[in-house]
């Protein structure tokens, strides 16, 4: 029986090593893939740390491959079956329903996801795995492992959840090495922490992993005031951690370029920016009190938007807010910012539908990013002169928590503390405009 597999196979570990020896028993003769740089870009793979080169000695070096081969695009499975004579596809169960379809050619076994990586696995100062814990057994969560599968020298490894049964759930379902009743084991067993859980949580728990010389990459709102946001990376600093926010737009490829493109003068200067988030929601946490709401929720985004653009010096925040009879938060908002010589609007939704667009009026033209902008995929400047306006088209791959997530590895392996593309003096920022307009609104309805 011939068996083929595929992998990055970067910083080659016993989680690699014993996927290969579980696909070579399943037959005589193992073919193994390896992706080429190209394509692991194309298919959102980030932070891949060896060359090629080096990635096909780890499998060779290995001794199970009995023939490697390199992968350079997609579609490319389908050839190399038929070519090689396949009988058998295998692949871990974290691509489960993946390659169903290469059933027409050969059988597809999925294999059982190693539960975390051992610690004989090769590592070295600069470049080892990093070891991850997940606080918190929701849906963000959930879509974040699924994420941290396309980057690089990440293993997701244990989360904790204050309700034991959920974080047990959580990790039978994913297939995590374990989860921990106590939040000091999970702080005591991983290199840094990914924190997902309600927003008024988030401070305390940021804490605690910082206490514990622990990386954290804390959800958006990190927290919902100036003072505890500022505290914690004031916390970070004395400790040497990694504190970085998890606003997912801000590390996209194509927002970044936008907001490149809108500050570098090519629209004149900036007057106004108008962003807008809104989704419906029936039930949930962000309808309940204390911590629910539009703004608590979603203002991140828009406020992200208004930062990067004009900065962090506002001089005013104005607030009107529509809070329902009987409802415990307010559903819609209104934040409008002044600026020395520019006007911001940042408009949050969860009982009303708008569009979803950002706009960046200049002195010279204006940037457009349609809905969702938040997702920038394209975006567009214009001008007064039709002619010269300007199309932009860019990569937002999956949910875009892969680049949050890739963003934070590369600032704790290259000992940097804080991401241009996103400071703290940004999201410290970000905190206040969202205390000050939940406390500050003007209420109707």
């Amino acid at each position: 029986m011939r068996v083929i597999t595929y992998g990055t196979f970067d910083l080659f570990h016993d989680g690699h090593r014993r996927l290969l020896e579980r696909a070579k028993a399943l037959g005589d003769h193992l073919t193994v893939g390896v992706t080429t740089e190209n394509y692991d870009d194309s298919r959102g793979k980030l932070n891949v740390r060896q060359s090629l080169m080096e990635r096909i000695r780890n499998v060779q070096d290995s001794g199970l491959a009995d023939e490697v081969i390199i992968e350079e695009y997609e579609g490319q499975k389908v050839q190399d079956i038929q070519k090689h004579g396949i009988d058998i596809f295998a692949i871990g169960s974290d691509w489960l329903g993946k390659f169903d379809y290469l059933s027409d050619y050969c059988e597809v076994v999925y294999l059982e996801r190693t539960k975390g990586v051992s610690s004989t696995q090769l590592r070295n100062e600069t470049s080892g795995v990093i070891r991850l814990g997940v606080i918190g057994a929701g849906r963000i969560a959930a879509r974040f492992v699924a994420e941290a599968r396309y980057v690089s020298g990440i293993s997701v490894e244990a989360v904790y959840s204050r309700r034991f049964a959920s974080a047990q759930a959580f990790a039978d379902r994913l297939e995590l090495q374990r989860a921990t009743p106590e939040l000091s084991e999970l702080l005591g067993s991983v290199d840094a922490i990914y924190i997902a859980s309600p927003h008024g949580s988030h401070y305390d728990y940021a804490c605690q992993a910082i206490e514990a010389g622990v990386h954290v990459l804390c959800e958006k709102p990190m927290s919902l005031t100036r003072a505890q946001t500022a505290d914690l990376f004031d916390r970070a600093a004395a400790k040497g951690v990694v504190l970085l926010e998890a606003i997912k737009t801000a590390f996209a490829p194509g927002f970044q370029r936008m907001v490149a493109i809108a500050r570098s003068g090519s629209i004149g200067q900036i007057r106004s920016v108008d962003a807008t988030f809104t989704k419906l929601v029936d039930s949930g946490r962000e309808l309940e009190g204390p911590d629910g709401g539009s703004i608590s929720e979603l203002a991140t985004y828009p406020l992200l938007a208004v930062v990067k653009l004009l900065g962090t010096d506002f001089t005013g925040v104005r607030t009107q807010s529509l809070r329902p009879e009987g409802s415990e938060v307010e559903v819609f908002s209104r934040i409008d910012l002044t600026y020395p010589q520019a006007i911001a609007s940042a408009r949050t939704g969860i009982g009303v539908k708008a569009e979803g667009e950002l706009i960046v009026a200049g002195s010279h033209g204006y940037v457009h990013v349609p809905a969702p902008w938040w997702l920038t995929e394209y975006f567009e400047t214009r001008f007064e002169n039709s002619s010269q306006n300007k199309k932009y088209y860019y990569k937002f791959d999956g949910d875009g928590l892969r680049y949050e997530l890739a963003e934070f590895a590369q600032l704790i392996r290259s000992e940097n503390r804080e991401s241009f593309k996103l400071r703290a003096a940004e999201s410290i920022a970000i905190a206040e405009i969202i205390e000050r307009a939940r406390a500050d609104a003007e209420h109707f309805g």
